[in-house]
């Protein structure tokens, strides 16, 4: 579940060498909750969370359990970590304008510790500054109920936020992840969070 270091490393490669934030262009995917300047600590900040199945043109992710998210047209499979299915929308010189990823979950989170267990897993992977914006358990998934957390960190590259979910279905359970750099955060969160609305483990 190495994300935030995945990141990292593809923004390292001479492909995304540099993280620039100047000019660029809004990735639809429908309306996000956050406004923007508005903080997702008021009430209903998972209100956009809806199940429902993919808006037509989007392709799916799946990793080896069946864990699955879909992802809209411009987006691009990545390797990562074994194991994962991770998808970035790439920017002019290769910076990275939004991530997703999605791991099996590892044993040690459950849903009842997330809300802690994920700041403190990106903290030990050496981000930087990890404040947790909000959380919520008993959230609903279409295969289950979820914990999540909208998180902000500091990595050598750039400042970022993510949503980070933890999704449990009769079978098995795994872990969502949403990502962009801060300064695009407004213009990325609508396909992001459609994109975590459309998990399943």
């Amino acid at each position: 579940m190495a994300t935030s270091r995945a990141i990292a490393g593809l923004a390292a490669l001479p492909l995304a060498a540099v993280v620039l934030i100047a000019g660029m262009t809004s990735c639809g995917g429908g309306q996000s909750s956050h406004r923007p300047g508005s903080d997702p600590r008021s009430s209903g900040a998972f209100a956009w969370l809806r199940p429902a199945p993919p808006p037509a043109g989007w392709k799916v992710a799946r990793i080896a359990g069946g864990a699955s998210f879909a992802y809209p047209p411009g987006w691009r499979p990545i390797k990562t970590d074994p194991g994962t299915a991770s998808v970035a929308l790439l920017g002019s010189r290769g910076r990275i304008d939004g991530y997703l990823n999605s791991t099996p979950s590892q044993g040690n989170e459950t849903l009842a510790n997330w809300s802690r267990f994920r700041p403190g897993h990106n903290s030990d992977e050496g981000d930087l500054s990890v404040r947790v914006v909000a959380s919520s358990k008993g959230l609903t998934f279409a295969s289950g109920p979820g914990s999540c957390v909208i998180d902000d960190y500091k990595t050598s590259i750039a400042s970022y936020r993510e949503i980070a979910c933890l999704v449990s279905s009769p079978s098995s359970s795994a872990v969502v992840v949403a990502a962009a750099p801060k300064p695009l955060w407004d213009r990325r969160a609508a396909t992001l969070e459609r994109a975590v609305s459309s998990f399943s483990p």
